[in-house]
């Protein structure tokens, strides 16, 4: 059993976790700038970026991926703003016309493109291929100390891996000043934080996650995650440092849980089939906010945060 669960399981769980991570990190600072649907703009745009750099370069490799995906990123934030400036609308507004404009045309542009030699396609981009993640060359635990069996670990767990050690690193580098701009941007540029490039940076890490995450989990997660582990760990406390740190066990426990519902949770009530290891991850992740809405201490609270 334990030699099962580490070639079949083990890397599609920590593929898993390490991409909630990623994102929720961000997360935690774009809701609180009120700023959510910008994940999820990234989580669609990135889909026409990924097909261009295929049609460019004929492959799905890693680096094409990543530089075309960030750059549709930063082509929809400009048009974003464009949008909001000259047009005078409501920034959710321009936010929900580009995300759903963009989504749509790489939707298009991939059902016109000869994807047949290459695992990209539209149930992959929403989905991701979490399940097929599988370390072939595990025999069990002890493969985790053979150098020879770690040679044959998917490459999005190292990937992922890699976004998130990134991010985590950059959040602790950054802590105060994306601290002090998240809660009083007029006083941070008061004392000097340089708000406009910290907005982007943080744009970009939030970029960063959805990118490394799109090709093992699909958008769905990615959508989630952002969202519903910081919304919910938001609910438990007053203080940034802890909401991070409940953002970061909402969203682990929600890739947990939802893996294995996915896989056996189908079994347990008679079906014979498993689900959509995305789908059922996002909605365990939906289930936990739902249930801080219900029953943490602080779900009542409006308006902006306090820090004590």
């Amino acid at each position: 059993m334990g030699a099962e669960f580490v070639q079949l399981s083990l890397t599609p769980i920590l593929i898993g976790i390490l991409a909630a991570i990623a994102c929720a990190l961000p997360g935690n600072f774009l809701i609180l700038r009120r700023q959510a649907l910008i994940g999820d703009a990234i989580s669609h745009v990135v889909l026409p970026g990924i097909v261009v750099a295929f049609i460019v370069t004929g492959t799905i490799t890693t680096w094409p991926m990543l530089i075309g995906a960030a750059g549709a990123a930063v082509v929809a934030v400009i048009i974003i703003e464009a949008i909001r400036r000259v047009g005078r609308i409501e920034p959710g507004a321009a936010m929900g016309v580009v995300f759903t404009a963009l989504f749509a045309a790489g939707v298009l542009l991939l059902e016109q493109t000869d994807t047949s030699g290459v695992h990209l396609d539209v149930e992959h981009a929403l989905y991701g291929n979490l399940e097929s993640l599988i370390w072939f060359s595990a025999e069990g635990w002890g493969s985790l100390l053979d150098p020879q069996a770690l040679a044959g670990l998917p490459p999005e767990l190292f990937r992922m891996a890699a976004a998130a050690f990134i991010i985590g690193v950059l959040t602790i580098i950054f802590w105060r000043p994306l601290k002090i701009s998240t809660f009083d941007e007029g006083f941070a540029g008061a004392v000097g934080v340089p708000t406009t490039i910290f907005s982007l940076g943080l744009v970009i890490a939030a970029a960063v996650a959805a990118v490394a995450a799109f090709d093992a989990v699909g958008s769905i997660i990615v959508i989630a995650m952002f969202i519903c582990p910081p919304a919910a760990a938001r609910l438990m406390t007053n203080r940034l440092e802890i909401q991070v740190l409940w953002s970061i066990v909402f969203a682990t426990l929600s890739a947990i849980i939802g893996y294995v519902l996915a896989g056996y949770g189908p079994l347990w009530i008679g079906r014979d089939h498993a689900v959509s290891a995305a789908g059922m991850i996002a909605t365990v992740s939906g289930i936990i906010l739902a249930l801080a809405c219900l029953f943490a201490p602080h779900r009542a609270r409006i308006g902006a945060p306090k820090e004590g």
